[in-house]
């Protein structure tokens, strides 16, 4: 496909009469399925980039943080935006600076230094990020298999063993230790009822606060998942499950020291294979249970810092205004 003949169309106008946009934009690159080299023929296209925030939007009331176009599924985040997630090792926002050349769409002087620069913005948070997001992949496929073939008892103790999981996961993210939080179910008027205790002394409330809404949006994913179709859903499904592989894979690469690795070349077969449901879900758990060791390994023996080095990436974004003053993209 011509992206570049696509993004000339009428389609994508909004990328040059946008106020926030047009001359002001530093970096475009494919994302999704076709970034990741998942594609099928009817696979949407997904662009992703940053723009130079207007003075008035630095300095003023007209804050910009992105710009969306859900016809054509363009996000466009502002520069101060990107290089906070990025600083986060956002997956999301992280991939973007490791696309192939080819699915660099448009990159000027300020969209090069960023790229130039990526490895400023890995950190250890690689294993928190990428384990949570592929965690969250992983329940959302656990409990719709579930919803369809387990009795009402078994699907509470699913649960009850996913929020455990969750928990576990969110150990060392917010600083609690195993059995601050526990969950139990019961038998109470012939129903089996979810249980949860709580022993945490002297915890900052937003970190309380984050933990309930993990919960919380746990429960409501898989409220969601109970009122779909199965049989429709299914291949969204094998797409959780492919993505869910996906982001183990992306994340080791940042520990083990490769870098950012968006194209997954080498686990194209592998990842098309599940997405087709050519591999079972089965065989999609133990590459789970093997990924979850071989990433919790390679946190533990990694040599990137804990946290990105913020002194750095400041400068790196201040020089990232400065040059777009001499260009004058302001």
């Amino acid at each position: 496909m011509d992206y570049q003949a696509l993004i000339a169309g009428k389609n994508y106008d909004f990328l040059r009469t946008s106020p926030h946009l047009g001359r002001h934009i530093c970096y475009l690159t494919l994302s999704g399925s076709r970034a990741y080299g998942t594609n099928n023929p009817a696979s949407d296209v997904d662009i992703r980039g940053f723009a130079l925030e207007r003075p008035e939007e630095i300095f003023g009331m007209q804050h910009f943080e992105q710009a969306e176009d859900r016809a054509t599924d363009t996000v466009i985040y502002s520069l101060q935006k990107f290089v906070h997630l990025c600083s986060q090792c956002n997956p999301n926002v992280i991939e973007m600076l490791g696309t192939e050349p080819e699915h660099v769409l448009c990159c000027n002087a300020v969209g090069r230094l960023i790229r130039e620069h990526r490895d400023l913005f890995l950190s250890k948070q690689a294993y928190y990020t990428f384990t949570g997001y592929a965690t969250a992949q992983l329940r959302r496929l656990q409990n719709a298999l579930a919803r369809d073939s387990y009795p009402q008892a078994e699907k509470m103790e699913h649960i009850r063993r996913s929020l455990e999981q969750m928990v576990l996961s969110c150990q060392e993210q917010y600083h609690i230790h195993e059995g601050d939080i526990t969950f139990t179910s019961e038998d109470k008027e012939q129903e089996k009822e979810l249980y949860t205790s709580v022993h945490v002394d002297h915890i900052p409330l937003r970190r309380f606060l984050a933990i309930n809404a993990d919960i919380d949006n746990m429960l409501r994913n898989y409220g969601k998942l109970n009122k779909r179709n199965h049989k429709k859903d299914l291949p969204h499904l094998r797409k959780h499950a492919m993505h869910l592989i996906r982001l183990f894979l992306t994340g080791l690469d940042i520990l083990e020291g490769r870098g950012i690795r968006t194209y997954r070349r080498e686990e194209h077969d592998l990842l098309l294979g599940i997405r087709a449901g050519d591999v079972s879900f089965d065989e999609v758990f133990r590459l789970t249970d093997e990924y979850e060791q071989k990433i919790r390994h390679a946190f533990e023996v990694s040599r990137l810092p804990d946290r990105p080095d913020e002194a750095a990436i400041n400068s790196l974004l201040v020089s990232c205004y400065k040059m777009g003053t001499e260009e004058g993209l302001f």
